[in-house]
């Protein structure tokens, strides 16, 4: 019997050997294979639902919380959404083979760069089946080659989804090793996984915090972080109240279990007076507990009094941390010291507070009079991500197709040489 060291191994080279022929693909077949896909996922649903029950009763009978088993469940509406996603990705500009940067050198030779797929992608993620589909569509129409290890509470379902695609693969002409789901649950394989720097170029870990810095640790192989969201709103004086109300409620309130939604209010001492008041009593009527500095306690009667710890939190429920800075300056400082670099915004008239916070705030995403919860692939235009980075090398912020590809350089001559 193969051992888990020799089939992740097995798997990852079978990868390799597979992304020249995916990234070698015409945008029609990758688009062939996208659609082909969805109408499998329709035409095979029952077999889908059969499979993720395995899941759901295996998790029901672990004790798994209804979250967790909602978030499991691939019911009908997430399989129309995955067939959506699909079509839409399949829609979507193909980056590969995008040339730009075109410049005639001294020399005589013409430079440029051309958009390249980056190999084999790995993605390791918890819980959510449909990530399975949703990273392989992103991937494969970036001309990659994905290699897949979802949580062990959704292995059957992952399993045959992976299926699923790789039929689609071979009923449109293309390696159905392009894509690789891992089918053991022993956790070795995720170790061994992240040792193949030989096979693998790109590991992107999906989850919490704790997933995250454990592949990063692990790792051989270079890993797009997304640690977490702490995203910060700053109240600049001479703000409008009223929409400053707005996009607070909106970042806090609409979905505070997103990594994009706000977890601290920083509100300038000459607005404290009149906007803390208000804005308190918005977010306490929708159930939000406000934990403050001594300021915002003075001024707003059952906010809790905030300790160290509020300050560097993702929360991801309704509850916020409130300070009063003194200025934009220290409004920069706190977010400099406590912030993620996930997403930040500023609720300001002026136009050079406007600029030096988008200039000098280090973030993947900043924002100027909107709200936070706009930072996202497909608000963003990307048309779909496969995460969100917040580390620089090589991408930052949400990840498209583009965030899929590297660029490497291409030169045409005319028998020039180097004298």
């Amino acid at each position: 019997m193969e051992s888990v060291r020799d089939t992740v191994v097995r798997m990852a080279r079978q990868a390799r050997d597979a992304s020249r022929n995916v990234a070698g693909l015409s945008t029609g077949v990758k688009n062939d294979v996208l659609l082909r896909t969805a109408e499998l996922l329709r035409e095979r649903s029952e077999e889908i639902r059969a499979e993720n029950e395995k899941d759901l009763a295996a998790g029901r009978e672990r004790g798994l919380a209804a979250a967790m088993l909602d978030r499991l469940e691939l019911s009908d509406r997430v399989l129309d959404s995955m067939i959506q996603g699909l079509r839409e990705i399949a829609a979507l500009p193909d980056p590969v083979g995008e040339v730009d940067d075109m410049v005639r050198r001294p020399s005589g030779i013409l430079v440029g760069r051309m958009r390249v797929p980056l190999g084999v992608v790995a993605m390791i993620y918890e819980s959510r089946p449909n990530v399975t589909i949703d990273a392989a569509a992103l991937c494969l129409k970036a001309g990659n080659a994905v290699f897949l290890r979802g949580g062990s509470e959704a292995v059957h379902s992952n399993v045959v989804l992976g299926a699923i695609l790789r039929e689609a693969l071979e009923s449109c002409g293309a390696d159905p090793d392009a894509v690789q789901v891992v089918p053991v649950t022993d956790r070795e394989a995720v170790n061994v996984l992240l040792e193949q720097e030989e096979y693998i170029d790109l590991v992107i870990p999906r989850g919490g915090e704790g997933l995250i810095r454990f592949v990063s640790e692990h790792s051989r192989i270079p890993v797009l972080k997304h640690y977490k969201g702490v995203c910060h709103a700053f109240v600049d004086t001479g703000a409008d109240h009223d929409m400053a109300a707005r996009i607070v409620m909106n970042g806090k309130v609409q979905r505070p279990g997103v990594c994009n939604a706000l977890e601290t209010l920083l509100v300038h001492e000459d607005e404290a007076g009149s906007f803390l008041p208000r804005i308190a009593g918005e977010l306490m009527d929708a159930g939000v507990e406000i934990r403050g500095c001594e300021r915002t306690c003075a001024i707003v009667g059952g906010a809790k009094r905030a300790v160290e710890d509020d300050w560097p939190a993702e929360f991801l429920d309704l509850i916020i941390a409130v300070r009063v800075v003194k200025d934009i300056d220290e409004a920069m400082e706190h977010i400099a010291r406590y912030g993620s670099r996930h997403t930040e915004v500023i609720i300001t008239p002026h136009y050079g507070n406007a600029q030096r916070f988008l200039r000098e705030v280090d973030a993947s995403a900043v924002m100027v009079n909107a709200s936070s919860r706009f930072s996202d692939g497909g608000q963003f235009g990307l048309g779909a991500e496969i995460g969100i980075s917040t580390t620089k090398l090589h991408a930052y912020g949400p990840m498209g197709l583009k965030e899929l590809t590297a660029r490497k350089f291409i030169v045409y001559g005319a028998g020039e040489i180097r004298e």
